[in-house]
C-alpha cells in the first residue's frame, strides 16, 4: 500500500504563530488596512439566496430516483453546502453584520446552516476562535489531527480513506482533543436545524434530507473543494505553516484561499482579503503558496514526506495549564 510517512510525530516548534507578529508590522506600514475591517454588507444576502437555492432543490429531487439524488448531492448541493459552510466561517468572525452586533451573527449562522442538514456553526464559532487564538496550539487548536490519525493514516490508501472520512473526524476531534460543555447557543442550534429538517421530511420526504446530508458529507470529504482543508495548514515546506490559495476556487469559498491574510486579519471579511495582499505585497508575494486545491489533495495522498503528522505544534500557555 505504498512507503509510510517517514515522520513519525508532528513539527514541533518553540516560537509564536507568526501572524501576530506580521499583523503588527503591516498596520504599522499600512495603517489604512484597517479601513477593510468590519461588515461585507453583501454576505447576508449572498447567503440567504444560497439558503433558498437549497430548498428549491430540495422540493426538485424529492421524485428523483436515489443514484440522481446522490448525483446532485455531490455534483451540486453539496458545493453549495461546502461554500456554506466558509460562509459560517465569516460569519464567525461577525462579518456578516459587525462586531457590535454579535448575536446577529450568530443568528444569521444558524440560519445559513439549514441547508447542511445538521447543527454545525454553533460548535464551530466556539472551537474557531482557539484555532486563531493558539494557532497548532497542543490539546487547543483542534484542528489538527490526532496521533493516531498522524501513526495510522500513513500510507496513499489509508490517507485517501482519511480524506474520505474527513468530515467525521473533523466533528469528533474537538469531542476528543478538547472537550468544552454545551452552550445554549448549541442548543438552539440543533432545535432549530431539526424542527426545519422535520418540516422539510413532513412535506417532502426523506430523499431531500439525504440530498442536504449527503452532499454535505460527499463535498467535505474526497472533492476539489475540500483541497483547501489541507492546502491551509499542512506543512508542504519546513518552516511554513499557513499557506495561501489565489486560484478561481476562491470564487466559490468566500476567499478561504487567501488564508495567510486571513490568519493575519481575522476581522477582514473575505471579499476584502485580496486587497490586503495588494495594499501589502511585499509580505506575501515572497510566501509560499498553492496552485491548486486539486494537486494539493494528490500530493498529500501519494507524497510519502506528507501526512496528518504534517502539521506544526507547539505548547501554549493555556495548554500547559489544560494538561
Amino acid at each position: 500500500m505504498g512507503n509510510r510517512v517517514t515522520r513519525g510525530d508532528f513539527e514541533w516548534v518553540y516560537t509564536e504563530q507568526p501572524h501576530t507578529q506580521r499583523r503588527k508590522e503591516i498596520l504599522a506600514k499600512y495603517p489604512e488596512i484597517k479601513a477593510l475591517m468590519g461588515p461585507d454588507p453583501h454576505l447576508k444576502w449572498i447567503v440567504s439566496g444560497m439558503v433558498f437555492v437549497q430548498l428549491l432543490a430540495c422540493y426538485l429531487v424529492k421524485d428523483l430516483s436515489w443514484k440522481w439524488v446522490f448525483f446532485w448531492a455531490y455534483a451540486f448541493g453539496g458545493c453549495i453546502n461546502h461554500s456554506m459552510t466558509l460562509a459560517i466561517h465569516d460569519i464567525s468572525h461577525n462579518v456578516a453584520f459587525g462586531n457590535k452586533q454579535t448575536k446577529w451573527n450568530r443568528w444569521f449562522a444558524v440560519f445559513a446552516n439549514l441547508p447542511i442538514g445538521v447543527p454545525y456553526s454553533a460548535s464551530f464559532k466556539k472551537y474557531h476562535i482557539d484555532h486563531h487564538r493558539y494557532l497548532g496550539g497542543d490539546s487547543l487548536d483542534v484542528d489538527i489531527p490526532t496521533d493516531f490519525e498522524g501513526w495510522f493514516f500513513c500510507t496513499p490508501l489509508r490517507k485517501l480513506l482519511w480524506l474520505f472520512l474527513q468530515p467525521l473526524f473533523y466533528s469528533l476531534r474537538p469531542l476528543y482533543v478538547n472537550p468544552k460543555t454545551i452552550t445554549q447557543m448549541e442548543i438552539f442550534n440543533a432545535l432549530v436545524q431539526f424542527s426545519v429538517d422535520l418540516v422539510i421530511y413532513y412535506f417532502w420526504g426523506l430523499k431531500p434530507i439525504i440530498y442536504l446530508i449527503a452532499g454535505t458529507i460527499l463535498c467535505m470529504g474526497l472533492h476539489p473543494i475540500s483541497g483547501h482543508f489541507i492546502a491551509e495548514h499542512y506543512m508542504f515546506l519546513k518552516g511554513y505553516e499557513t499557506y495561501s490559495y489565489y486560484g478561481p476556487l476562491n470564487w466559490l469559498t468566500f476567499n478561504v484561499g487567501y488564508h495567510m491574510e486571513h490568519h493575519d486579519f481575522p476581522s477582514i471579511p473575505g471579499c476584502k482579503l485580496p486587497m490586503v495582499k495588494k495594499i501589502a505585497a511585499e509580505y506575501y508575494d515572497n510566501l509560499p503558496y498553492h496552485q491548486s486545491w486539486i494537486r494539493v489533495l494528490w500530493a498529500f495522498v501519494f507524497d510519502d514526506t506528507i501526512g496528518p503528522y504534517s502539521r506544526v505544534k507547539r505548547l501554549c500557555k493555556l495548554a500547559k495549564a489544560h494538561e
